[in-house]
């Protein structure tokens, strides 16, 4: 693959990319991670700078993409919501061409998806979602190295998912339906993903073989897994008056000794964190032997820097 078939896209959502580009990403990110541990030096862009708009809080989206700008050699800027023009009404696609004219690429994480389209839009330079509420592609990335280390990337593994279905999920959705991978997502009726990422997905899978089903037993999807993925009931950014029903509809779904024991006997468990210990998974489980969910959140880093490597080169 050309090296620059990825330099100035914008990373939005992993339907925009193929399953070959998602593969170049991760081989990418897997040297860097071996160079980074090694004590190999990775300035790579020395003067070069990146934006960051966060409108929700952050704790390993920020510090990773912090973290990953000061080991290529960039200077990074944060920027909070109500330090920006945005708050006083500023039209994005103002405040998207100034930023163009002074930083790199920008990470923005913030409610709409349409909000990252626009700024990319309008911004010659690339646009990366950090996080919106349909998609977290850089979550997926992530995921995706962690599955790729623990288990390999191969047809006809088998995860089980539960959890908000929100943006982790739609873009695991996306991710297994790109490597063929079985994602049984276990929900109470009437939690469903938004039409553009089933679609996507249904669509992949067609073309890989991956199976996604959506059930209301979590035993159902939990049996013979390869993979158990929890996720918090009450996703950043949900309507907080919903809470207690979402506490309450949501209790028969939490990942136990009981439900690891249904998956394989080699299985792993991954969660995108932050994590409610007694709400979606028990303590046993995360600080438990099979859990590898410090692993996937240090991908974090070794994903993004691989991203902003590929991406401004």
């Amino acid at each position: 693959m050309e090296k620059g078939k990825f330099w100035g896209r914008d990373f939005l959502t992993l339907l925009d990319y193929t399953p070959d580009d998602v593969i170049y990403i991760l081989e990418a990110a897997a040297r860097l991670k071996r160079e980074f541990r090694e004590g190999i030096p990775q300035f790579y862009f020395p003067g070069r700078t990146a934006a960051m708009i966060f409108e929700k809080p952050s704790t390993r989206t920020r510090i990773s993409f912090q973290a990953a700008c000061s080991q290529l050699g960039m200077q990074s800027f944060y920027l909070r919501p109500d330090e920006t023009q945005l708050s006083r009404g500023e039209p994005i696609k103002d405040t998207a061409r100034v930023i163009d004219r002074y930083c790199d690429v920008l990470f923005i994480r913030t409610f709409a998806q349409q909000t990252v389209e626009e700024f990319a839009r309008y911004m010659e330079h690339p646009v990366i979602n950090a996080l919106t509420d349909e998609f977290h592609p850089c979550q997926g990335l992530a995921d995706l190295l962690t599955i790729q280390e623990k288990k390999g990337l191969r047809k006809g593994l088998k995860i089980c998912y539960t959890g908000d279905i929100w943006n982790v999920c739609q873009t695991l959705m996306v991710a297994c339906a790109m490597f063929g991978i079985d994602l049984f997502v276990a929900r109470p009726p009437g939690y469903e993903p938004t039409r553009r990422a089933l679609e996507g997905a249904f669509r992949l899978s067609s073309q890989s073989g991956s199976r996604i089903v959506f059930t209301s037993s979590l035993e159902e999807a939990a049996e013979a897994a390869d993979i158990i993925y929890g996720n918090t009931w009450h996703s950043m950014g949900g309507p907080e008056d919903q809470k207690a029903k979402r506490l309450k509809d949501f209790a028969p779904y939490q990942i136990n000794t009981r439900i690891l024991k249904l998956a394989s006997k080699e299985a792993i468990f991954m969660h995108c964190l932050p994590g409610y210990r007694g709400e979606e998974m028990t303590d046993e489980v995360i600080e438990g032997p099979a859990s590898v969910v410090f692993d996937q959140a240090e991908n974090r880093l070794h994903t993004e820097k691989a991203l902003l490597y590929l991406l401004l080169r």
